[in-house]
């Protein structure tokens, strides 16, 4: 044991190390000028080393100094050694000295990381004060660590690229492989280059994602004007007036139920494999009791894949789940016990039960015996002779050309007899990108539904692999859709699961809110339009 104090100088820490009062803890007192913020500074300098802090005392000396007393040990649960004393103490001393203006970062130097080391505990003292005051203090820590971490970031691309270059160089240089050792030093040289390359994608990567930290930081602190993104346009939705309250489309209404629903996605990829419907009646007691208001079902038809994604007889409900009687008796079970059932809406695409002459896909069968005119003629591995699509293509399946006033038809009736004869409530629209979003309304206002969802999966917005900061462009195109369909039908929003999933898993929680305080995914445009989701089958299962 022993003892080691900080030499004299301007305003100084007193700092001093003991080993042998406490056999189990290193005990340290630090006495310095009287600032309230002492122990939390200490506390913060302490953690960045991985040094925990067993318990801590604070007392005011009689010339006004603060006096802090810690009983500390190393990440093994052990006393910090003497020869550890002397590099704690003076990150103890640079991490205190916050008080003082910093220096600028330099883009190429350690400066970048000195002030990381020296804004870091300051920021984590002060993240719960910025929480509940946003102090200019806390502000502007969390802009300087910002800057500085992106400086080192960069400053780290930036050696990754240089060496890069000589790499490259030398091995533009070097002489032909002609076996032996000089073909061995070509493989080298080779490995090299693709190790170069990684580390400069993963450098490029760590950068982005600093600008996007800093980014943050500088929209909280610019005021909301000219940022607006545009919202929705839609009062009402045509035909499904009769569901709307006096809100209109940004209401309540079939998009949302009542909009209280909490919705269980009650399958996954794999629920083919047993008697689903009837497994589901056994659980029916618990998911009420735990608060669910409705149970997304599973795509109902016969299917050539047996989750039922790629539906061929619409009006067959004999599928790997169960039987039609089956389905039918889980939806009245539902019903007794004030849950909604929503549908699995697979009308994107279509399989055929027969091929045409040529080979191709698109004779179909029973109750919609349709032929290659109801298949989009820009889906041409199927033969269709039908209309241009109105959305994205689908290349799995024959694309339903949705423009044809008959498909419209049959599928409107189809629909209503799910709602009217099987005593479904709301429909969950798959794969929605693939036709427009009118046609969808013109679904909803056909049969009805208490509740109507959209499948907008779209990929968020990403920059060297990074997710950007900002999504207001991939949100927007949520919103798009849903005004396509007249505000009829909500959406899932993928905006905020993709933000949610990255902040919470890389502590991220910056990425919470946007430019203008808002929550940044569909939900902070268009809430009654926005069904929040935590997994599904396509994300999590």
């Amino acid at each position: 044991g022993g003892k080691e104090a900080a030499p004299e100088g301007p305003s100084p820490l007193l700092i001093e190390f003991d080993n042998d009062s406490d056999p189990d803890a290193t005990v340290v007192s630090i006495e310095g000028e009287n600032q309230a913020d002492l122990l939390v500074s200490v506390s913060g300098a302490f953690s960045t080393l991985e040094v925990e802090v067993l318990d801590a005392m604070i007392k005011t000396t009689e010339t006004g100094r603060v006096m802090d007393v810690f009983r500390i040990q190393d990440s093994r649960g052990r006393q910090i050694g003497e020869e550890d004393w002397e590099k704690l103490r003076s990150h103890v001393v640079d991490s205190c000295s916050y008080t003082q203006k910093s220096i600028k970062p330099a883009i190429y130097g350690v400066a970048a990381r000195a002030e990381i080391n020296k804004l870091r505990p300051l920021v984590a003292g002060l993240s719960a004060e910025e929480e509940a005051g946003r102090s200019l203090e806390a502000a502007a820590a969390q802009l300087e660590l910002a800057a500085a971490e992106m400086a080192q970031a960069a400053a780290e691309l930036v050696r990754l690229e240089r060496e890069l270059t000589r790499q490259r160089q030398a091995a533009d240089a070097a002489p032909g492989a002609k076996g032996g050792a000089e073909e061995d030093a070509a493989w080298a040289a080779s490995g090299a280059l693709i190790q170069g390359e990684t580390a400069r994608a993963e450098a490029a990567a760590v950068l982005e994602r600093q600008m996007a930290a800093m980014e943050a930081l500088l929209a909280a602190r610019r005021t909301s004007k000219g940022l607006s993104v545009e919202g929705p346009s839609a009062a009402r939705g045509g035909g499904a007036d009769l569901r709307f309250g006096a809100g209109g489309g940004t209401g309540t209404g079939p998009a949302t139920g009542a909009g209280y629903e909490i919705i269980l996605q009650g399958f996954n990829w794999e629920s083919h494999r047993r008697a689903w419907y009837r497994e589901l009646q056994g659980l029916l007691p618990d998911l009420q009791a735990v608060g669910f208001t409705a149970l997304w079902l599973p795509p109902p038809t016969d299917s050539v894949s047996p989750q039922g994604y790629l539906p061929r007889d619409l009006y067959d409900l004999d599928s790997c789940y169960g039987t039609q009687q089956e389905l039918q008796d889980l939806v009245s079970s539902l019903h007794d016990k004030g849950m909604k059932a929503v549908a699995d809406i697979v009308i994107n695409h279509r399989c055929a039960h027969q091929q045409d002459p040529q080979g191709r896909w698109n004779k179909f069968g029973g109750r919609l015996a349709w032929d290659s005119s109801a298949v989009t003629c820009d889906n041409p591995e199927f033969g269709g002779t039908g209309g241009l699509s109105t959305g994205e293509d689908y290349p799995a399946a024959p694309n339903i050309d949705h423009s044809q006033e008959r498909v419209r038809k049959d599928l409107s009736l189809w629909l209503r007899w799910l709602r009217n004869s099987i005593g479904f409530d709301g429909w969950r629209f798959d794969y929605v990108k693939g036709y427009s979003g009118a046609f969808t309304r013109e679904y909803i206002d056909a049969s009805v539904p208490e509740l109507a969802v959209g499948e907008f999966w779209d990929a968020c917005d990403y920059t060297d692999g990074v997710l950007d900061y900002n999504q207001d462009r991939h949100r927007q195109r949520t919103v798009d859709w849903c005004d396509a369909t007249g505000g009829t039908s909500a959406a899932f929003d993928f905006t905020t699961k993709g933000i949610l999933q990255e902040a919470l898993a890389r502590n991220e929680r910056w990425r919470l809110v946007d430019a203008q305080g808002r929550p940044p995914g569909l939900v902070g445009l268009w809430p009654s339009r926005a069904v929040t989701f935590v997994e599904n089958h396509d994300t999590g299962s």
